[in-house]
């Protein structure tokens, strides 16, 4: 008899997981993935410009204001999405706008930029994505807020919207220039 109830106790716990699952994705914002970086020191790096290879850019070059490090590549379709978001938002962050160039030619990335602009204050590249993977870079678009101290306070993965500026990133950016987590 118990033998019996085995196959149907089974079925009723993969049914309970698949609901729990549901039940969770529709109750949190699945492009906000936990980082483990989150108010951790952003990971040292020493990058080339994109426009200029010879100029290297490090983190220790970064410190002492606020960036949002964004990152992106001319093979990413969302980042289209998100790019003239960029263009006509990215001054009013208010802060500096790092372009972080991921696994692209840099060929590519340039001919990308002159096509569709360029909202960066600076663009470096990591064409194999070492320091990508020192970040927690799963793809692109994502973007990393970090603080003039040089602590993630935010990662967000998606193409970037007015209603993220708005409601996740300018809060934050205000948040950390008057010294609140």
């Amino acid at each position: 008899m118990n033998a019996r109830l085995l196959p149907f106790a089974g079925f009723v716990l993969v049914l309970a997981l698949l609901g729990f699952g549901i039940w969770w994705s529709g109750h949190h914002d699945l492009r906000e993935v936990p980082s483990p970086l989150i108010d951790k020191p952003a990971p040292a790096f020493a990058l080339p410009v994109l426009d200029d290879p010879e100029r290297i850019v490090s983190s220790k070059d970064l410190a002492g204001e606020p960036y949002l490090l964004n990152v992106f590549a001319s093979w990413c379709f969302a980042c289209r999405d998100e790019h003239p978001i960029l263009m006509a938002e990215g001054k009013r962050l208010g802060i500096k706008l790092v372009g972080f160039n991921y696994k692209d030619e840099p060929a590519d990335a340039k001919r990308w930029l002159a096509q569709y602009g360029n909202p960066y204050d600076i663009v470096i590249a990591d064409f194999p994505g070492n320091v990508a993977i020192d970040f927690g870079v799963t793809g692109a678009p994502e973007s990393f807020l970090v603080d003039a101290n040089g602590v993630i306070r935010y990662k967000y993965i998606s193409p970037i919207t007015p209603t993220v500026i708005a409601n996740e990133l300018l809060p934050r950016i205000a948040a950390m220039q008057k010294g609140v987590r």
